[in-house]
């Protein structure tokens, strides 16, 4: 089966539990790189913005966005699990945000947006779950207008020996066990700190970006290097 297709299947079975779990495991500090990432996004900008959050999941980033945008501002959802999707609608109406936000069903690697759709596009945690990553970035490139911004956050490895150390111990052992304990998926749970580690590194992935298109590209560290956000310009 197609990568895409597990992925899509493995986030539908843990939607339920996912925002719980995504704050507990990174002890809430994915809550500061998330606000770090909001301000690359809408700072400086004193006209409304079109901005495509891909694989949005249950519409967390979607919805920080939304709260410091400029009023105006769209933004749009894309996934591919309708289950994060639907609990993600379900907290864009509690919120009072749907004039902002609307969350749509959709493949990142192939949009069905026009060229030069957006001024920004945003993912958070999520493009290491792509099938084809380079697709991803192309998709990024061609949906963004020109002068557009690309703000990519994703975790990472951190670079000194003791603390990648007591991090694989983390990610890959007591992950899983507290993972599998509260949602009753231990192999979701084994999938996503396997597809941290197999992540392109920082360089690497800054030289993907390049390959795509986009200019000015960036990457900051954040806690150690355990999140790394990456920025680029179309």
């Amino acid at each position: 089966m197609p990568k895409k297709e597990n992925v899509r299947k493995m986030f539908d079975s843990i939607a339920g539990d996912y925002d719980r779990l995504n704050h507990i495991l990174s002890l809430d500090v994915d809550k500061s790189w998330r606000k770090k990432a909001v301000k690359e996004i809408v700072g400086g900008s004193g006209a409304p913005l079109r901005i495509l959050d891909m694989a949005c999941g249950t519409g967390d980033f979607a919805m920080a966005i939304a709260r410091d945008a400029v009023p105006g501002s769209r933004i749009t959802g894309a996934d591919i699990s309708e289950g994060m999707l639907a609990g993600g609608r379900k907290k864009v109406e509690a919120a009072g945000l749907c004039d902002m936000i609307s969350l749509e069903a959709g493949d990142c690697e192939h949009l069905d947006f026009p060229d030069g759709s957006f001024d920004r596009v945003s993912i958070a945690f999520g493009i290491r779950n792509f099938e084809h990553i380079d697709k991803g970035l192309s998709e990024m490139y061609r949906i963004l207008r020109p002068g557009g911004k690309a703000v990519i956050l994703e975790l990472s490895v951190p670079g000194n020996p003791v603390l990648l150390a007591a991090y694989k111990l983390y990610f890959l052992h007591l992950l899983p066990v507290i993972g599998g304990l509260v949602s009753g998926d231990k192999d979701a749970y084994r999938y996503l700190p396997a597809s941290v580690l197999g992540f392109p590194a920082p360089e690497k992935f800054k030289g993907m970006m390049r390959e795509a298109g986009f200019s000015d590209v960036r990457a900051t560290a954040m806690t150690f290097g355990i999140c790394r956000m990456f920025t680029g310009i179309r």
